[in-house]
């Protein structure tokens, strides 16, 4: 069973600074051209967070599904603009029922899954959701660049202007790395009443052999692996195409 969804993105006072701190979301219009490229029109976002891609694709007219286990920030985008013409799942990848031509996860989502199991079970979810020859799009980090060793407080400290008229800092500390697990902290600091909350997260860097072994294992073609524009050298965008006939399992009943 998968873990419970970090506070960062469960507890309402920390997901509220969410979009603050990423700012313009550079990374969501690659999936944009993506999806726009495929000439998709059903697109599941797994691991949507607040929204802000289903959001964009709704606003372009497709039909966009957001689905998260972080109710708080599922709330979040649920106040967005566009946002009435989305359906949004707070829940996983079993609740979303298709069948979609694409579905995406976007920055950590893919790496979140840090048991061999739950990385399996999400894979054979996707394919069931999607239809014939349908694609599954994600990034995940290259672990050869070491991104982890950038998350100092120093390199990450930032402050900034809640929309509710607080004020908040925030900083990230690695607290364990034991490869291929990069585990890692994010404490906010809210001026108003100098409440410190912390979010510890851990997040699996998977090799592309590791990567490529796993989709085939559950019904996936990979059919292209290009670079991210907004960290170019530094992650993997997959496309893997959905295998026919449709996967009932990925793996031997146990």
């Amino acid at each position: 069973m998968a873990a419970p969804p970090d506070p960062g993105f469960a507890d309402p006072r920390l997901a509220a600074t969410y979009d603050v701190f990423e700012g313009e979301r550079d990374d969501l219009g690659h999936y944009e051209a993506i999806v726009a490229e495929l000439g998709a029109h059903d697109v599941l976002d797994l691991g949507c967070g607040t929204g802000e891609l289903a959001c964009r694709l709704a606003r372009r007219g497709l039909a966009a599904t957001g689905v998260d286990p972080a109710a708080a920030s599922v709330d979040i985008a649920r106040r967005k603009h566009g946002a009435d013409a989305v359906s949004w799942i707070v829940g996983t990848i079993d609740d979303a029922t298709g069948p979609f031509d694409i579905v995406t996860m976007t920055g950590n989502v893919a790496q979140v899954f840090v048991g061999d199991d739950d990385w399996a079970d999400v894979l054979v979810g996707a394919a069931r959701a999607l239809r014939p020859r349908g694609l599954l799009v994600f990034e995940t980090r290259d672990p050869a660049r070491r991104a982890w060793e950038d998350w100092t407080p120093e390199a990450t400290r930032a402050t900034a202007d809640l929309p509710n008229g607080d004020r908040a800092e925030t900083w990230c500390t690695v607290t364990d790395v034991d490869l291929p697990l990069v585990s890692f902290r994010y404490a906010t600091v809210f001026a108003s009443d100098g409440a410190r909350l912390v979010s510890d997260s851990t997040l699996r860097f998977r090799s592309r052999p590791e990567l490529d072994a796993s989709l085939d294992l559950a019904g996936f073609d990979v059919i292209e692996v290009r670079d991210a524009p907004d960290r170019p050298g530094r992650e993997w965008v997959y496309l893997a195409r959905r295998r026919e006939p449709s996967v009932s399992d990925a793996r031997s009943p146990t």
